[in-house]
């Protein structure tokens, strides 16, 4: 298919999200990112305390790919509010 017109997955083809029409429930991506955070860090705590580094270096890799991730979407949240100021957005918007 070719211009903006939809794919199989329902996404326009070239097209990124934007304030206004994101690709992605940034509330429910925020609570997910922590969630992530929260139990890798945990885990790259027991893996450090257990001796098994290689592990704890993998979930180390997790929790910082999560820290910059809950930047990002924190990013995006201000820029929405900022586009749209006063509406409150639920955890699946």
């Amino acid at each position: 298919m070719t211009g903006n017109r939809p794919q199989a997955g329902g996404q326009p083809r070239r097209a990124r999200g934007t304030v206004g029409h994101p690709y992605s429930a940034l509330n429910l991506r925020l609570v997910l990112a922590t969630f992530g955070l929260v139990v890798f860090a945990v885990l790259t705590w027991l893996a450090a305390a257990a001796d098994l580094l290689p592990l704890a270096v993998i979930c180390g890799l997790v929790v910082l790919t999560a820290a910059v991730d809950i930047v990002v979407i924190q990013r995006r949240r201000r820029a929405r509010h900022r586009a749209e100021p006063g509406v409150h957005h639920s955890l699946f918007e």
